[in-house]
């Protein structure tokens, strides 16, 4: 264990956010996504719910203030509704360290798996909600 580092965090999920640079992209899947379907790096965090997640990778990742939105999240198929509070609640997670975020930009299922193919990991948790997976960009990290 490490001080100041949330016991959620596994090895593996540390790993690659330490590797990730400016620009690459992480997406936390919900427990129904097809993560190996289309990236070949797959971290596990079953049992876990994606804002637990954010509220714990919030504080030591920084979301690229270069880009329109850093977050984006899947639109709904035609038919399918939205449930706000799934957004709602990853917001406030990420909002803890970073007060000014805005919310995730949707985009179609497809585009989705698309951006998905070319992120530097997945991380594959035991959420549930539907329409729950995000991708996050990283930023440059701020030198102290």
């Amino acid at each position: 264990m490490l001080i100041g580092i949330s016991p959620l965090l596994s090895p593996e999920l540390l790993n690659a956010l330490y590797r990730m640079g400016h620009g690459d992209e992480i997406v936390l899947a919900d427990a129904h996504f097809p993560g190996e379907s289309f990236n070949a790096n797959v971290i596990r965090a079953d049992g876990l719910k994606i804002a637990d997640l954010l509220a714990a990778i919030s504080p030591l990742f920084i979301l690229d203030p270069y880009v329109e939105n850093p977050l984006a999240m899947m639109a709904a198929v035609p038919g399918d509704e939205l449930d706000p509070t799934v957004e709602a609640g990853y917001l406030a997670a990420i909002r803890k360290t970073w007060p000014e975020t805005q919310a995730s930009e949707r985009i179609e299922r497809f585009a989705f798996y698309e951006r998905t193919k070319k992120a530097y990991t997945v991380v594959m948790t035991g959420e549930t909600a539907k329409y729950g997976n995000i991708i996050l960009k990283k930023g440059v990290t701020p030198i102290a």
